[in-house]
């Protein structure tokens, strides 16, 4: 049997790191998308606010299969 699938770009935003803003994306693909399989760290960024980090952000490629 074979498959297809599909690349999507999301951000996802973090107060506390990197790690939490991916898990926050990959937990809102896989509530919105079926058949996430994996994906894909493109982008990194922080918002600084008064000489500290206030925000991390993270900008994914996340693959999902096609349903048949």
């Amino acid at each position: 049997m074979s498959s297809v699938a599909r690349v999507t770009t999301i951000t996802a935003f973090s107060e506390t790191s990197f790690e939490d803003a991916v898990k926050v994306g990959i937990a809102r693909s896989i509530e919105t998308l079926r058949g996430v399989r994996g994906a894909w760290v493109k982008e990194q960024k922080v918002t600084v606010e008064g000489g500290g980090i206030v925000e991390w952000s993270v900008t994914l490629e996340v693959t999902f299969v096609l349903d048949d």
